[in-house]
């Protein structure tokens, strides 16, 4: 994979791609990867869900590189091709006056949206920052939480760099520690659990979302949680299959195994 782009008949195919918190304009993106894994799939329907440029992040400190304007392109290059592309904005590029300026307006654009599986599901598509004010924590907590997390992808970035260089595979330090702390934890149990109960609520089978970082896929009282992670931390997406199913894939297990052996994905159910 990394020595070329593979052929279109190696390609892994979905019927829906999701993808959220990619985080365009933020040095610490794993924009690299996400191109790589792109070159490896092919989707009829692709779904931005959320925090794919960071305006925030921009705002404070300009950055931006070739692979980050290369995902653009092959999100437009897709469109162009056929693949209908859903755009929803998240907390970070809730203002889409730059984007819609650089994607030339080539994109359907929901605050939330409804997703119809191939099974006949129904699912909500909503980017997850509509769920913070019940999954708050104290003001203290969240500042030292927030200065943790900044130096723990800092670390994680350098650490990853450094394994890339030496051709071994992509390590997602920060969720790792993020699940080792119990307020951490205890904060993405509750995310999901209000998220599934949201769903439930509107009469949903199901809700996907990102956000939070942290890629999951289980069943919460008979409500499907589906979360796609991001392309910061853990380098994950959703897919829906041809029959339906969802899975979610984490680079680069998704990209190099799952053309020649899908049972190899790597599918989170914890």
């Amino acid at each position: 994979m990394a020595n070329g782009t593979p052929s279109r008949a190696a390609r892994l195919n979905a019927r829906t791609l999701f993808l959220s918190d990619i985080h365009l304009g933020f040095r610490h993106a794993r924009a690299r990867e996400l191109n790589e894994f792109l070159r490896g799939i092919e989707a009829e329907c692709i779904v931005l869900v959320g925090d794919i440029i960071d305006a925030l992040s921009l705002a404070r400190r300009a950055y931006w590189t070739a692979d980050h304007t290369q995902v653009l392109r092959t999100l437009l290059a897709r469109q162009r091709s056929g693949t209908r592309l859903v755009y929803i904005p998240g907390n970070h590029d809730a203002s889409l006056g730059m984007l819609a300026q650089m994607l030339q307006g080539q994109f359907e654009v929901h605050r939330e949206w409804v997703h119809r599986g191939a099974n006949g599901a129904r699912t909500l598509v909503l980017h997850g920052d509509q769920f913070d004010s019940q999954s708050t924590c104290p003001p203290w907590l969240t500042h030292l939480g927030d200065f943790m997390h900044a130096r723990t992808v800092q670390v994680s970035h350098a650490i990853n760099n450094l394994r890339r260089a030496l051709g071994q595979p992509y390590w997602p330090l920060t969720e790792a520690l993020k699940l080792g702390i119990g307020t951490s934890a205890r904060f993405i149990e509750r995310f999901e659990q209000v998220a599934a109960e949201h769903a439930r609520a509107q009469g949903y089978d199901g809700v996907i979302c990102g956000h939070i970082h942290r890629p999951n896929l289980r069943d919460i009282d008979g409500i499907v949680y589906a979360n796609t992670g991001d392309w910061v931390e853990s380098c994950s997406a959703l897919i829906e299959t041809e029959r339906g199913e969802l899975k979610l894939l984490r680079w680069p297990s998704a990209a190099i195994l799952g053309a020649r052996a899908p049972r190899a994905l790597v599918a989170d159910a914890a």
